[in-house]
């Protein structure tokens, strides 16, 4: 599994126009910090190839520190199930599947 800390920086320019006076950061960004993650702790360039059963149930707000989890499925070496945490709680969970992650 693997675990990592991230702060989502207020100068950061996925808050413009997201939303003006209310940034918040928008679910791609989050979607795009768990494939740099996953990414990161594997040794080949990987592809992706679907993200399902996401969730996003809480908003990430410029400066928030973050926990970003993923594991291998069992069933499937090619599929991640993930979290981002802020503060114990899940702000957001999903599967991320690549194209032969083994092999």
């Amino acid at each position: 599994m693997l675990s990592m800390k991230i702060r989502v920086p207020a100068n950061s320019p996925w808050f413009c126009g997201h939303f003006p006076g209310e940034p918040i950061l928008p679910g791609i960004a989050q979607l795009g910090m768990v494939f740099d993650a996953i990414s990161r702790s594997n040794d080949r360039k990987l592809t992706l190839r679907s993200v399902s059963r996401v969730r996003f149930k809480q908003a990430i707000r410029p400066d928030d520190r973050l926990k970003i989890t993923a594991a291998p499925k069992r069933d499937d070496v090619d599929s991640y199930t993930f979290r981002i945490m802020h503060e114990e709680e899940v702000v957001c969970s999903g599967v991320m599947t690549f194209q032969g992650v083994q092999g």
